[in-house]
């Protein structure tokens, strides 16, 4: 789910890392931000902070450059800054993201639309370009956590956990009547928002094909038992108005059962409800996804499941 712009005017910025331009190899501790070359003439752009390992990668959602992890909240603190209190962090923009009608990426745009297995070779590229070693714990947000979980089951050797914040599920689109799917895909993953219209190369992801490519992906490697936590919104979405009437309460019974689903991937997976937060659970309730990476971190340095 694309973030309302206009939530953009009541946020602060939590200014946490230093700039760079990267002509040299990532530093493994302190602050990083700059361009990665990550081959074919493309630059990805790459922030990174704290120190330790594994190293957490936050993939942000649907048209969400790196630093929405780096927001502050009205209550609490930012994730990033705390994440790196304990443990090396790095987040990116994905081309064609933004953080606000004038804030567009800072990585090199391409065409569009692109699918989930195009951002997982991108993170791998990146990845390997910036010289950060596995293992990996991967946090990822709506379309963020699809991206995240394609990644652990094509690359499932790097990751030794996942967080996912209301991650966007294959299941909402079977949840779905085939025309309800076709109207909400358009509606609000697809179609550009008024305030962006200006963004030729805003991101659009083929969720039909991403949703296959999951789905091959999960049977041909079954998923690896790794720590795993599943947080998921407990408010409604805020939509926009003028949607057909059925579509809310339609979509929320869509995701809540595909949220379901995913906290079943693996047994005694953590299923926690942000009982505060509608689907910006990392603005709106940043503690909760704070703790949850500190806890998979701790469950994968121990190589043991989080308690529930």
């Amino acid at each position: 789910m694309p973030w309302r712009m206009s939530f953009l005017a009541v946020i602060v910025l939590s200014v946490v890392l230093t700039s760079a331009q990267a002509a040299e190899p990532v530093p493994t501790n302190g602050d990083f931000s700059g361009l990665i070359e990550i081959g074919g003439g493309r630059k990805l752009y790459l922030e990174c902070a704290g120190a330790g390992t594994p190293i957490v990668i936050l993939e942000a959602g649907l048209r969400n450059r790196g630093d929405i992890w780096s927001v502050k909240p009205d209550v609490g603190a930012a994730v990033v800054p705390e994440v790196a209190a304990f443990i090396r962090v790095c987040a990116y923009d994905r081309p064609g993201t933004t953080l606000g009608a004038d804030q567009f990426s800072r990585s090199d745009p391409v065409p569009q639309p692109r699918t989930a297995a195009d951002a997982v070779a991108d993170l791998h590229a990146l990845l390997g370009a910036a010289a950060i070693p596995p293992p990996y714990v991967l946090a990822g947000h709506s379309t963020g956590g699809l991206i995240a979980r394609l990644y652990a089951s094509t690359y499932p050797k790097e990751v030794v956990g996942l967080v996912l914040v209301d991650a966007i599920p294959e299941g909402v689109q079977a949840a779905m009547t085939p025309e309800q799917w076709t109207v909400y895909n358009r509606l609000l993953l697809t179609d550009l928002p008024t305030e962006l219209a200006s963004y030729k190369d805003l991101e659009t992801i083929d969720f039909d094909v991403s949703f296959d490519q999951m789905r091959a992906a999960s049977k041909a490697t079954p998923f690896t038992p790794i720590p795993l936590i599943v947080i998921s919104k407990g408010k409604p979405f805020a939509l926009p108005p003028g949607l057909p009437d059925w579509l809310p309460a339609t979509l929320e019974q869509a995701w809540t059962k595909g949220q379901n689903e995913l906290a079943q991937l693996l047994p005694n997976t953590p299923h926690r409800i942000a009982t505060k937060s509608s689907h910006y659970v990392q603005i709106e309730g940043p503690q909760l996804v704070i703790d949850a990476i500190r806890q998979v971190v701790e469950a994968a340095r121990a190589e043991k499941p989080p308690r529930s």
